[in-house]
């Protein structure tokens, strides 16, 4: 079976510190930018389903990554607190994609929430708050963020 990336989305380079065990991750901008990625092997569980925890990181990077989208800019967005709900199962070789269709700015917290489906099958729901601070005590690594632009 030949897994295709659906089309609109890039693979996110390598060397982004954490990330990487999701890897290949990929994104996709626009009104609604989104995270994607294949379950493998390696993101499974001892009952061969998606690890939970592999699920809350990819919703983790999503919901920043579509503030970052409203926001204009990549900047680092340390997470304040995040919830799910676990709905579905995901299996290995199915295409999960994180949509965070809800985006909020304030003057120092961002609030995004959306869900993760493979397909038509809604895997789980998310939302989150992530801190946007005002100096640099946060400021993303220089060598990860520039993979991010290349």
């Amino acid at each position: 079976m030949t897994k295709e990336v659906p089309t609109g989305f890039e693979e996110l380079p390598e060397g982004l510190g954490f990330t990487d065990v999701l890897r290949p991750l990929y994104r996709r901008a626009g009104d609604i930018p989104a995270v994607g990625m294949f379950v493998q092997s390696q993101h499974a569980n001892l009952i061969n389903i998606c690890h939970g925890g592999v699920l809350m990181t990819l919703a983790d990077i999503g919901a920043a990554w579509a503030i970052n989208a409203q926001r204009g800019e990549v900047k680092a967005a340390p997470t304040l607190n995040l919830t799910f709900d676990f709905i579905n199962a995901a299996r290995e070789g199915d295409w999960l994609e994180a949509q965070s269709d809800r985006v909020t700015l304030k003057k120092r917290v961002g609030f995004s929430s959306g869900v993760i489906c493979s397909g038509e099958r809604l895997i789980c729901r998310y939302s989150g708050s992530f801190y946007l601070p005002d100096h640099d005590h946060f400021a993303a690594n220089p060598e990860r963020l520039k993979r991010l632009h290349q």
